[in-house]
């Protein structure tokens, strides 16, 4: 199982990447492995100030939907476009062409957990 070291993670299975005050998020490796063949991802927040834990959006398996939570308060600024033709790259590249969302960061991260304390998680 792939749990980048460079990366934060939430319980909730999504990873975050922090460069400056935006934050690059997507599910991991774990995730998409336990929900199978993605087909589709919604997200229609773009423009929305969620705050942490807040639903972005949904992801769309053969066998099952599955919410999206915000693991940093802030303001949707991007969705990854490529995921509407493509939802696949989920499964094939979770944590580089698969990212959902990008999102202009108004609060503490600090709650983020360290790859090593995901990977504990997740019992890898």
């Amino acid at each position: 199982m792939n749990i980048p070291q460079e990366l934060k993670y939430t319980k909730d299975h999504e990873w975050v990447k922090i460069e400056g005050d935006i934050a690059t998020i997507g599910i991991t490796d774990f995730a998409q492995s336990e929900l199978g063949d993605i087909v589709y991802v919604e997200v229609e927040t773009v423009g929305d100030s969620l705050d942490v834990e807040e639903v972005f959006g949904t992801v769309e398996a053969v066998k099952t939907v599955s919410d999206l939570f915000m693991p940093v308060s802030g303001e949707v600024t991007e969705l990854n476009e490529k995921l509407a033709d493509e939802p696949e790259l989920v499964n094939s590249d979770p944590y580089g062409e698969g990212w959902m969302v990008k999102v202009k960061v108004s609060g503490d991260t600090s709650s983020l957990m360290s790859a090593e304390e995901y990977a504990e998680l997740v019992g890898a």
